[in-house]
């Protein structure tokens, strides 16, 4: 009897909701990691730190993947996790970290979208309905917390958007190319594809200058090796996990959940939560019920 069973019910929620702590909290973490570190250095770092904490589990899975697998590894490597994280550390430094992870919910639609057009699939009529009442619960939440002039850079924004689009198309490439290998194995070999090149890059940077002669560089990597270890790699391999036991559908209705756990954090921060927020959570949980009913 397996304890960590993604065939059933109850553990595809309790996955769902561990992702949407680790993965809400991440947004703050990368504003952490800013205070010091460039948002070009914070993601290079980010993937490095993971992808040397996936390596014993890379060098297991190059013995169990074919050479037709691979392109859809390093697709899923550079796509799926590469550009995404520059462009979220990029569009943090004018955008705030609480719209940020609210922008994030739009993942669900274009899976959607991209399966459709793409992947050919057929979405079931509950799950388009739960993809337009999660995007209007999450759309609820934004508004909730306003858009203040300084962080509503348009073009910024704009990369939030191309980033969830990425993330869009990697879950259903893993769903459709990669479904008989396993998911660590697939996060793994995705990370060490873009090692070279992060590792590469840091050590044309500034990194281990500002590390030595900034003070506050300690606490700075505490944070971004939280974001690598619990919000990257284990994060990922629970997240691949999902994607092939459920439905890209509902794995990336996670993302519908993050803009609750970025509202709870205000609260331990000191803002309280208003009735529209809410609401809209609740409408927000709703939304992913239709996405995961049969």
């Amino acid at each position: 009897m397996k304890f960590f069973d993604l065939d059933k019910k109850i553990w595809q929620w309790i996955a769902l909701l561990f992702l949407a702590i680790i993965w809400g909290s991440s947004f703050i973490l990368m504003k952490k990691g800013l205070v010091v570190y460039s948002h070009n250095v914070v993601a290079a770092l980010r993937i490095s730190l993971a992808s040397i904490v996936l390596i014993p589990f890379a060098l297991k899975g190059f013995k169990k993947v074919n050479a037709k697998d691979w392109k859809y590894l390093i697709f899923t490597g550079v796509i799926g996790n590469g550009i995404p994280a520059f462009l979220f550390t990029f569009a943090q430094t004018e955008v705030s970290s609480s719209l940020t992870g609210m922008l994030n919910s739009l993942v669900p639609i274009f899976s959607l979208i991209v399966g459709v057009f793409l992947f050919k699939s057929k979405p079931l009529k509950t799950q388009v309905i739960g993809i337009f009442i999660g995007l209007l619960g999450a759309s609820g939440l934004i508004l909730s917390n306003g858009l203040p002039s300084e962080n509503s850079n348009f073009m910024f924004i704009l990369l939030i958007v191309l980033a969830t689009v990425c993330y869009a198309l990697s879950v259903n490439v893993i769903k459709t190319y990669l479904k008989e290998i396993n998911a660590i194995h697939i996060t793994a070999l995705s990370f060490i594809c873009l090692a070279p090149f992060t590792i590469t890059y840091l050590l044309t940077t500034n990194f281990i200058e500002v590390t030595i002669n900034n003070s506050a560089s300690f606490n700075a990597l505490v944070y971004i090796g939280i974001l690598a270890i619990l919000g990257t790699a284990l994060a990922i391999i629970i997240f691949n996990l999902l994607i092939k036991a459920t439905t890209t559908v509902f794995a990336t209705s996670v993302t519908y959940l993050i803009p609750i756990v970025a509202i709870f954090w205000g609260i331990f921060d000191g803002e309280t939560m208003n009735m529209i927020q809410v609401v809209s959570a609740l409408i927000t949980l709703i939304g992913i019920y239709f996405i995961n009913k049969r």
